[in-house]
């Protein structure tokens, strides 16, 4: 069984060149990982690409690929708990390259844990980043727009366990249930204004900045590649491709969508079921205690 066919190499662009001249992309968490990936194919289609993080590290290697590109591109620090921090990054951005066109909101976090060793914290911090983030930031895009008549197009980074839950990530799998949740809501309300809301889910997608964690557990797991319905794992530039394909002129009609680019292995079922295994016999954890 062949599986899916493999894309066209990194580099090769899905729209015509200088699909984004003249537009600013912000993208958050764009300085690593797929964040990264994300912002390179904005820019290869002529964008002027800020990336936005906490950690001065992913600033600048995020800053430093979108200049291997020879577009204009800046970084900028914020903490996307604090709007006051976010406004003032949106100030930047502006002062800049210009007022911001598309917003990717790609900035979460997550760790697994069992449900019932999660601290407060945990909880707080996990759905503070992930849903409130993404709430506070796309409100700051929103209300430039608004004030100043123009359109616009927001990208809202999500999860299949949106749908489905996500034992060992209940803090997650709730704040990107919100997530997808605020893509519909937005959607209907931005829409008379010219603002589209979009969600982009990705799949397995192997890449050099996964966290220890992450990496951990996918080097546990055999064969990876058959247990993906296309017999592959993601190529990042696809990623890149259907963001850029979704905030794109050729896709103004698609708004409070959510797409999910896995090769169909969210809805894999199998005809009958394994075994159950405890999420915290799967993570080697020994028997609660209180």
């Amino acid at each position: 069984m062949p599986g899916l066919p493999e894309p066209p190499p990194a580099g090769a662009s899905a729209l015509p060149a200088g699909t984004f001249d003249d537009q600013v992309v912000l993208v958050t968490g764009g300085g690593t990982g797929l964040g990264k990936g994300i912002a390179l194919e904005f820019a290869r289609l002529g964008a002027a690409v800020a990336v936005a993080s906490r950690k001065p590290e992913h600033l600048e290697a995020g800053l430093a690929a979108l200049q291997e590109l020879g577009g204009k591109a800046t970084a900028v620090a914020c903490d996307i708990r604090d709007p006051e921090r976010i406004a003032a990054a949106f100030d930047q951005i502006e002062a800049e390259l210009g007022p911001v066109d598309v917003l990717v909101n790609n900035s979460a976090a997550n760790f697994p844990v069992p449900a019932e060793d999660m601290s407060p914290n945990a909880w707080r911090t996990v759905v503070d980043i992930t849903l409130n983030g993404t709430f506070f930031c796309s409100r700051e895009f929103a209300r430039r727009h608004l004030a100043a008549g123009t359109p616009g197009s927001i990208i809202n980074v999500g999860a299949s366990y949106a749908w489905t839950g996500g034992p060992g990530f209940a803090h997650s799998a709730a704040a990107k249930a919100g997530v997808k949740n605020m893509v519909e809501t937005l959607a209907v309300e931005w829409g008379p204004y010219g603002i589209q809301v979009n969600g982009l889910v990705p799949g397995l997608f192997p890449h050099e900045d996964m966290t220890a964690d992450i990496q951990g557990h996918l080097q546990a797991t055999q064969d990876k590649e058959v247990c993906q319905p296309a017999l592959r794992s993601g190529r990042r530039q696809e990623l890149g491709w259907a963001a850029t394909f979704l905030a794109s002129p050729y896709a103004r009609f698609i708004s409070g969508h959510t797409l999910v680019v896995d090769g169909a292995n969210w809805q894999r079922r199998t005809m009958t079921n394994p075994a159950v295994i405890s999420v915290r016999d799967q993570m080697g954890r020994p028997p609660f205690e209180p």
